[in-house]
């Protein structure tokens, strides 16, 4: 046995079902004491989602927390605000305001609440139906206004426009590098589209849990790789059987 870092996605990845994450969990949390294993939490959720879904399922404190869709990390001794180097990282070619006038423009798309806007996220809700014909649109109007962004649609409803350096694959990379983990030592688990960036940055190992919603299947489906692994069990006894099948536990 030796340490390695896990960074997992929370709704329907980690949680899902309470009995398996109370196995995972006892598990992480010996891993940890034991090898100096590290601990991330990766979600789409802002900051006082996480505090709340952390409050109603005892989550394991980890040791870094990444939120909106990777563009806050959270660690180090102040986990209250968000890592100053990574928020400098996404600066550069960003323009919050210009990203939501441009959305204006898009009556389909519906604004998520006040709680999940964010400084380097801008959300909404759409269908998936109508999505197919605004994201190329969308896009095409938010290069034109030179905005260095990137635009994430996932579960079906929910799209993000992001700074173009700031998903959860990157920011998985930062803290590998802050950490000095090697893609061989680093674990990602995740079920839907805003996890795609978690298996797509590098060669990181992937668990791919299975629950996962079919625009991660599909995608899985046609970037096949040994270092990637789809769990036959759902939340996180898909997360314990994949850490299994690499050799973590």
């Amino acid at each position: 046995m030796q340490k390695f870092l896990l960074v997992t996605d929370l709704d329907n990845t980690l949680v899902g079902d309470d009995e398996a994450m109370a196995v995972l969990t006892q598990q992480l949390s010996q891993h940890r004491a034991e090898y100096g294993t590290r601990i991330v939490y990766s979600t789409g959720r802002s900051f006082t989602s996480y505090q709340q879904l952390r409050t109603e399922k005892q989550l394991l404190e980890p040791d870094a927390l990444v939120t909106a869709v990777g563009t806050e990390i959270y660690f180090g001794t102040d986990k209250q605000i968000p890592n100053s180097q990574w928020s400098e990282k996404l600066s550069p070619g960003w323009n919050r305001e210009l990203a939501v006038a441009t959305a204006a423009h898009f009556p389909d798309l519906v604004p998520q609440p006040n709680s999940e806007q964010r400084p380097f996220k801008v959300s909404y809700f759409v269908s998936q139906q109508t999505s197919k014909a605004i994201i190329p649109q969308l896009e095409s109007l938010l290069a034109e206004q030179g905005l260095a962004f990137k635009v994430v649609y996932s579960g079906g409803k929910d799209l993000d426009i992001l700074p173009e350096c700031g998903d959860k694959g990157l920011a998985m990379r930062f803290l590998r590098q802050t950490w000095d983990f090697p893609p061989s030592q680093t674990v990602a688990c995740g079920d839907s589209g805003n996890d795609i960036a978690l298996f797509s940055v590098g060669e990181e190992r992937g668990i791919i849990v299975g629950n996962a919603l079919p625009e991660l299947r599909q995608w899985y489906e046609t970037h096949p790789a040994d270092y990637r692994y789809f769990a036959r069990a759902s939340y996180a006894g898909g997360v314990l059987e994949g850490l299994r099948h690499f050799g973590f536990l």
